[in-house]
């Protein structure tokens, strides 16, 4: 044997003691794989691996696959998630799964929609994200970002409309967030991508930026907010990829749950 393969099996090897050691990692090698006719691999224990579930990812997907996927899915755990959702595939998906045997939730023609099977019963949800939009416009993503919270078992709390062209509007919001527990935030703004600087300027918690593309001419397309929040004077800023609610609310739901987990256990203790 090489002294690559030799390299490569010794990390394989380590890969899986690391995740033979925790309890709620699945080593790779005994991970289970689904697979949809010849065009998809399904992961359906990463939920149960990761904390983070599978998500469809429509964009570039027919709508035929989309509903195979989403029964795979379905049929397993009983909730999945799919953005980029286009309205073809959308209806796609009410005629596969209808009422009252599913409950599908899309916002209007907002990008992103949740399938549950009628019997699927989520667990009580563990930690708080606030999630504030510097405009109206802004909503489609961080109703992404919030499905995506929610599908990680954590309560979201969704506030439009609070950008710095009337600043006065976020403060309220922003202390009724953190006075309701909010363990982390995600701020939502095309233009000139500000709000998030400014948030995390006055919060107490981490906050996450996310950049939408909204915005006109010269560094439009969310990259004037990308580049203005990643210059952030702010520090504990992070910052998302251009439109990624997914990846924001993912982050976001990952730091809630341990602050609410801790502080239902430090509750436990005191009670």
């Amino acid at each position: 044997m090489s002294d690559q393969a030799n390299d490569l099996q010794a990390t394989l090897t380590a890969f899986a003691a690391f995740g033979a050691a925790l309890p709620t990692i699945t080593p790779v090698g005994r991970a289970t794989v689904l697979s949809v006719d010849d065009f998809a691999r399904l992961d359906p224990e990463r939920q149960g691996r990761t904390g983070r579930p599978e998500v469809i990812y429509a964009a570039g997907k027919t709508a035929a696959q989309v509903v195979a996927i989403a029964g795979r899915l379905l049929a397993g755990r009983g909730e999945v998630l799919a953005s980029r959702v286009s309205d073809e595939q959308h209806a796609a998906l009410v005629a596969a799964f209808p009422t009252p045997d599913y409950a599908i939730e899309r916002h209007g023609d907002y990008p992103t929609a949740r399938l549950r099977r009628a019997d699927f019963v989520p667990a009580p949800p563990v930690g708080h994200v606030g999630i504030l939009t510097a405009g109206t416009s802004d909503l489609p993503v961080a109703d992404e970002a919030r499905m995506m919270v929610e599908a990680m078992g954590c309560r979201a709390t969704l506030i439009a409309d609070v950008g710095v062209a009337g600043l006065h509007r976020l403060f309220a919001p922003l202390r009724a967030l953190l006075d309701d527990g909010a363990g982390a935030l995600i701020v939502a703004a095309g233009m000139d991508g500000a709000l998030p600087s400014v948030v995390a300027g006055l919060a107490t918690v981490p906050t996450i930026g996310l950049p939408t593309s909204v915005g006109y001419g010269a560094g439009g397309g969310g990259v004037a907010a990308l580049l203005s929040m990643l210059q952030t004077c702010a520090p504990g800023l992070t910052v998302v990829n251009i439109d990624n609610g997914i990846g924001a609310g993912a982050s976001a739901a990952m730091i809630a749950r341990q602050v609410g987990s801790r502080q239902s256990a430090v509750g436990s203790e005191n009670s």
